[in-house]
């Protein structure tokens, strides 16, 4: 038993070592005790005007059984997914051909857009594509696709020319290097990209959605209680974007291990 006691005290005292690992029985434990202090500190919440667990939660059963969320989720799923399959499409081929000097200057510019806001773009982008659905897929692909393109250029960019090199002594065409080195070389990290814009999309899906209401969502959803002030609610709401985020990033998580195990391997190593 004291061995044991001793041995849980030691990786406790571990966790609070700057640059140390745990194991995951005592990764796990630090999560539940942060979560539980989180849940305590929103009982214990000090503005009484704010809307407590009971309340979320009621009117969380409410919005899903009477104001038909779960259709509203759906449509925001789809919106997300449309917009994220337009963005790896358009952002891969923009960050691949880095490879040609005469394509990065309109690489960096499609970059350096990034710092765009999405709501002064409304107008043009009405214009062009018109509005309603096809606005919102738009508009979210946009702001996607400035991040994706920043992050996955760079990661082309940072190849080590010894690569290339190693190739092209073995006799390799240049359509067989760039296809080895630059295409399935980076397809972990492109994942990993494809996982962090997911993340910003996502956070910016109520936004888009409230530019257009007429195809619902959670985002005119959430705009609708908030413009009536229904505080519980609007958190309800919120709750489950965060739970539905999570759960998102982390089949994105899975899909990386899944297609790339050697990432994973790597990471230990280093």
């Amino acid at each position: 038993m004291v061995p044991t006691e001793v041995g849980f005290l030691a990786r406790i005292k571990t966790a609070f070592l700057p640059n140390r690992s745990v194991d995951r029985l005592t990764g796990l434990l630090f999560v539940g005790f942060w979560a539980a202090l989180a849940f305590v500190a929103w009982v214990l919440r000090p503005f009484e005007s704010l809307p407590g667990p009971a309340e979320v939660f009621g009117a969380l059963s409410t919005l899903w059984w009477k104001h038909g969320m779960g259709p509203e989720l759906f449509t925001t799923l789809a919106l997300i997914g449309h917009a994220l399959l337009l963005t790896v499409v358009i952002s891969l081929l923009l960050s691949y051909v880095t490879v040609f000097a005469a394509a990065r200057p309109l690489v960096e510019a499609v970059s350096k857009l990034r710092f765009l806001g999405l709501t002064g773009l409304v107008v043009p982008f009405t214009l062009f594509v018109g509005g309603g659905y096809t606005l919102k897929v738009a508009l979210l692909t946009f702001g996607m696709t400035t991040f994706f393109v920043t992050s996955m250029a760079q990661v082309v960019v940072e190849i080590p020319r010894e690569q290339f090199d190693h190739l092209r002594v073995l006799g390799a065409s240049e359509l067989r290097i760039n296809l080895e080195v630059v295409i399935i070389g980076t397809l972990d990290r492109a994942l990993d990209i494809t996982r962090q814009n997911l993340a910003i999309g996502w956070a910016l899906i109520t936004m888009v959605e409230g530019i257009s209401r007429a195809e619902g969502g959670l985002g005119a959803m959430i705009l609708n209680q908030n413009k009536h002030f229904h505080l519980a609610e609007v958190y309800a709401i919120l709750l489950v974007i965060l739970a539905v985020g999570l759960l998102l990033d982390f089949a994105m998580a899975f899909l990386t291990r899944l297609v790339c195990p050697h990432a994973a391997l790597e990471r230990v190593r280093r």
